[in-house]
């Protein structure tokens, strides 16, 4: 009710404009978010994205419903975008995951301290195109990062100005046991822009991988929108 009624009348709810102390207006999406969260939303990415009432509603549910699950996309906007690109008739992901095994393994010296590796298989299809590789890390996340770009920059080779600067994992229900749903945020950046994505799972390599994910994807469809064209890879 608050976002539809800034979007009709802005004074009704403010008692000075934001941007005269140096702020700006923001609409957060969660799941206390109307029809008018998601429309605003839209129109603040910049999406050129034509949403009937009916769609921003079933993306309404689907927020409800992933955040039940541990996903919060107030500091997440990469990871909506997402979300509202995928409703889109014709969108296609630049990737799609097949199958990852990760592998950590310690093995204790004789009287040397123990050495910890980590490596992770994957398979990721671009296009008709099924890449399989590996790679080592200094843990499971920096793993699963070099075989994702090891995979993907044989077709998206810009993709290598992507890196990832912040990651943060949390515990949905601190109450609960090493069990619980985990949440991940990542931050990523190209050098001129940043963004946010989030995952959430029981299994952190999991949730993680799913913030990975849309971080790269994110990344590759803004990409591909900037230069207008529909497929991007090259073979």
């Amino acid at each position: 009710m608050h976002a539809a009624a800034v979007a009709k009348v802005e004074h009704s709810y403010q008692h000075v404009p934001p941007q005269n102390l140096g702020n700006e207006k923001r609409v957060l999406i969660s799941e206390l978010s109307g029809r008018g969260n998601i429309l605003w939303k839209v129109e603040e990415l910049g999406l050129d994205i034509d949403l009937p009432k009916s769609q921003a509603r079933e993306l309404l549910e689907h927020i409800k419903l992933q955040e039940s699950k541990g996903f919060q996309y107030e500091g997440a906007e990469a990871s909506f975008e997402l979300l509202v690109r995928r409703l889109m008739p014709g969108y296609t992901a630049p990737f799609t995951l097949v199958d990852f095994v990760s592998m950590v393994e310690k093995r204790e010296g004789n009287g040397r301290p123990a050495d910890i590796s980590s490596q992770v298989m994957l398979k990721v299809r671009v296009a008709d195109e099924v890449m399989h590789t590996a790679a080592d890390g200094n843990g499971p996340v920096n793993s699963l990062d070099n075989a994702l770009r090891k995979a993907l920059l044989q077709f998206y080779p810009n993709l290598e100005t992507v890196r990832l600067v912040d990651y943060k994992a949390r515990v949905v229900d601190e109450s609960c046991s090493t069990g619980e749903i985990v949440r991940v945020l990542i931050e990523s950046t190209d050098g001129r822009n940043t963004w946010n994505t989030v995952g959430s799972s029981e299994n952190v390599i999991e949730t993680s991988w799913m913030a990975l994910a849309d971080s790269m994807e994110y990344w590759l469809v803004r990409e591909r929108t900037a230069s207008g064209t529909h497929v991007t890879a090259v073979s």
